[in-house]
């Protein structure tokens, strides 16, 4: 079982920044990538970022160069830094989680609550 904890998201206005933050808790499983996904009202929930246990990241082509993702693999965190925002990126932000019990092979996906990203023109 994990518990996504996440934080960090508000209003802020277009050419602004914020950083969000997701903390990872469990006593059985191991974390596997990590990342944020994104949902608008009335459209489809989509990547922004996701990132590796080696740290290597995947971007949506339309966040790129403007957000980077990191992690702490000791304090099971994720952070996504996101610069130049602009008002197309206001969407709930979910953080994401691949988990895998210890010992074995088979992964289990793990959503947070979502957090309100809202950017004025």
């Amino acid at each position: 079982q994990v518990q996504l904890a996440e934080s960090g998201g508000g209003l802020v206005q277009s050419g602004g920044s914020l950083n969000l933050s997701c903390a990872a808790s469990t006593v059985d499983s191991r974390i596997g990538t990590m990342g944020w996904y994104r949902q608008a009202p009335g459209k489809q929930r989509e990547l922004a970022a996701t990132i590796d246990t080696w740290k290597t990241p995947t971007y949506a082509d339309s966040v790129k160069g403007r957000f980077t993702i990191s992690r702490d693999n000791y304090q099971k965190t994720v952070f996504l830094q996101m610069n130049a925002l602009k008002p197309e990126d206001t969407a709930m932000y979910y953080c994401y989680s691949r988990t895998y019990l210890v010992g074995s092979p088979d992964s289990t996906d793990y959503w947070g609550q979502g957090t309100q990203v809202t950017v004025s023109s």
